[in-house]
């Protein structure tokens, strides 16, 4: 008989637990965020970049009194860029941890592997750092993305090489997983649109340098512009070999992912015709609103690091949620909290202006052009891209 009501009363506790995670009425003073994220490895500098963006921007509102009286904690986890641990990150998270969402996954492997999970258990999935296409089509109420897509920058590069270069010949080297197959595809979409195929293309495994193949490969078609969908050490040492080969004319396009700082450092001065697109603008810019509020902020927490793009990004991340977190009030759910978003006044982010609806999950439209001269980013084009 003991051992009954010790199954019975331990049942009806789970059954409560599981009732509080999906209800969620946040009790007592803090909110709690999980993260899974590159610490170590290849991908590292952009989940300590967006970690650290994310923490100077709810640190510093914490120090303001935190949000109708809560303070806002973010536990990061590292999943070395690998979807396994990502995922084993994530119920972690949500099992013993009991965060209220997600927030600033990075990379598209990890997301894919983390998202699952997260949805079992009906927690918000918030700002990815990822541009793949499963978080946008089709729209789910638990997902709020801040960047734009990989099909958007794609899109945006093709573009620009046309315009600007008049290059029809354009070859794709990615990574051979998720996120490299998304950009690729973005890449052969973009090229249809205007009656034109990919040149070659070449692969290489996640978290390795294996590139070579791929250079042979995609030298052989003698392509105008090579766009590239990978993390930075790849992306480096094909543009350094693809060079001494020969390919000094061609243009080299990197997406946001790969990491701009990192990449631009590894080159070690060999950034003629090397493009990057970007999600954000130049975390430098005097004349934009939240690039200005960023950088004070950053500093008065990481006086000693650079400003970069993706800790820019973080930050803006971590803003975004703050602002949900203000309009859901006092009386804090998961439900209102992720309703919240879509309440949000367009110009809720100083220097955007932002759309989240139920069939739109995505804040930012924009892309942004980008090379390395003279010491310093600069933005070549802006384009509004929309996921249509």
């Amino acid at each position: 008989m003991k051992k009954y009501y010790f199954v019975s009363f331990a049942l009806i506790g789970v059954l409560f637990w599981l009732y509080t995670l999906k209800s969620n009425d946040i009790v007592g003073k803090q909110i709690v965020l999980g993260q899974s994220c590159a610490l170590s490895g290849p991908a590292a500098q952009l989940g300590r970049q967006m970690m650290k963006g994310a923490t100077a921007c709810f640190s510093f509102i914490n120090g303001q009194g935190g949000v109708h009286g809560r303070t806002i904690r973010l536990i990061t986890y590292d999943d070395f860029y690998e979807p396994d641990y990502a995922r084993k990150n994530t119920i972690e998270l949500i099992t013993r941890q009991h965060v209220f969402a997600m927030f600033g996954e990075v990379g598209t492997p990890t997301s894919k592997a983390a998202l699952p999970e997260a949805q079992k258990y009906h927690v918000p999935f918030l700002m990815p750092f990822t541009g793949a296409e499963f978080l946008r089509n089709p729209p789910s109420p638990l997902i709020v993305n801040l960047r734009n897509s990989y099909y958007a920058e794609t899109e945006a590069l093709v573009e620009y090489l046309r315009l600007t270069y008049h290059i029809d010949k354009i070859a794709v080297f990615y990574q051979n997983d998720s996120y490299g197959k998304a950009g690729r595809e973005g890449v052969r979409r973009a090229l249809e649109k205007r009656g034109l195929k990919i040149a070659a293309e070449g692969r290489y495994r996640r978290n390795t340098l294996s590139y070579r193949n791929a250079l042979q490969t995609i030298k052989l078609s003698e392509p105008e512009a090579v766009i590239m969908i990978g993390a930075y050490k790849p992306c480096t040492e094909f543009i350094k070999s693809a060079k001494k080969s020969g390919m000094d004319a061609t243009v080299f396009c990197n997406i946001s992912f790969v990491g701009s700082d990192d990449l631009i450092r590894a080159l070690e001065g060999q950034t003629e015709n090397v493009l990057i697109s970007q999600v954000v603008p130049l975390p430098w810019d005097n004349k934009n609103e939240a690039a200005q509020e960023y950088r004070k902020i950053y500093k008065a927490y990481y006086p000693d690091d650079p400003y970069g793009f993706v800790s820019f990004e973080g930050f803006l991340a971590a803003k975004l949620v703050v602002k949900a977190l203000e309009k859901a009030g006092q009386d804090l759910t998961r439900k209102n909290f992720m309703a919240a978003f879509e309440q949000l006044d367009r110009k809720a982010l100083d220097g955007f202006e932002i759309t989240i609806a139920p069939d739109d999950r995505q804040a930012l439209e924009r892309v942004f052009i980008t090379n390395y001269h003279d010491g310093n980013f600069q933005q070549l084009e802006e384009v509004w891209v929309t996921n249509d």
